[in-house]
């Protein structure tokens, strides 16, 4: 008996990242507004000087021509096309041919790409600007308006996109990593009896994440204030915790068998709850050959 081939659905913007219509998760950030307004500060100021140097070598190769060969008409047409090439054709051949980054985006670590993941493509990258430009831009004029109405759609928008990303289906993305915690200090082994004992059923996770973030990032601190919040977490999980810790123990020490023994005691539960599923149900164990196509049983 055969079995159908699923139907290709679109992909979604999941907790971690996207998440293509297969369930393939995309190790992607949306950028927020911050670093997309750094990105623009940036390329504004390229195209400036981009600008400044196209001026000077029209100036020169207007000089060079006789005079009165140009009319005011055309030199409003040379303005008008120079214009178009720094508004739109700057953003659009940059995307297209730097793999959907300016320079700006380059420096700040980020990349336009289209919704489902795939790289952005041209007709994108052009009704992008165009937006930016007719829409966005002409809040040098009417800054109440379309600056308000472009911060709106922004921040109300899931990920972060603006207008034009709306209108050409994309979405600007990280390429970097986010940061990562530095491992939590594990529990030393003289700590392992007592801690075994704790009593952490009234321990909970939004105290247990403020230790956890205190021990990965105290290295950062300088004294007095590493002491102080230490002291402070120490309090606050000693009177949800029990029995009390060894005497003579620091701070530091404390909140990391602490923490290491609810990490343990976590992990223990979630693979006995893993167990019971796969005996349970066997079809469902990861890379077993039941319930998949043409394995035995």
């Amino acid at each position: 008996m055969s079995t159908a081939t699923p139907a290709w659905t679109a992909p979604a913007w999941g907790d971690a990242g996207l998440v293509s219509g297969e369930a393939v998760e995309l190790d992607v950030r949306a950028a927020r507004i911050g670093s997309r307004v750094l990105a623009l500060l940036l390329d504004v100021l390229v195209q400036l000087v981009a600008g400044l140097l196209l001026a000077a070598l029209a100036g020169l190769l207007l000089a060079a021509l006789p005079y009165g060969l140009l009319d005011a008409a055309m030199e409003r047409a040379l303005l008008t096309v120079g214009l178009v090439l720094l508004l739109v054709g700057y953003p659009v051949l940059c995307e297209r041919f730097n793999d959907g980054r300016t320079p700006g985006k380059a420096a700040v670590g980020l990349r336009v790409v289209s919704v489902d993941g795939a790289p952005v493509g041209f007709r994108q990258s052009l009704t992008r600007a165009l937006v930016g430009v007719a829409v966005e831009w002409p809040g040098l004029v009417l800054p109440l308006l379309s600056w308000a109405v472009g911060l709106t759609v922004m921040l109300s928008d899931a990920r972060g996109r603006r207008l034009g990303d709306l209108a050409a289906g994309t979405l600007v993305v990280h390429t970097r990593p986010a940061t990562r915690w530095r491992p939590v200090p594990a529990t030393v082994p003289e700590l392992a009896g007592w801690a075994y004992t704790l009593d952490l059923s009234r321990l909970d996770a939004d105290l247990a994440l403020a230790v956890r973030q205190y021990l990965a990032r105290a290295h950062g601190f300088s004294e007095p204030a590493r002491g102080e919040l230490a002291r402070l977490l120490w309090r606050q999980v000693a009177e949800v915790t029990g029995p009390p810790p060894p005497a003579g123990l620091s701070a530091t020490a404390y909140l990391a068998a602490v923490i290491a023994e609810r990490h343990r005691r976590a992990r223990r539960l979630l693979a006995g709850e893993r167990a019971l599923t796969e005996a349970l149900w066997p079809q469902f164990q990861v890379g077993s050959d039941a319930g998949q196509p043409g394995g035995s049983g």
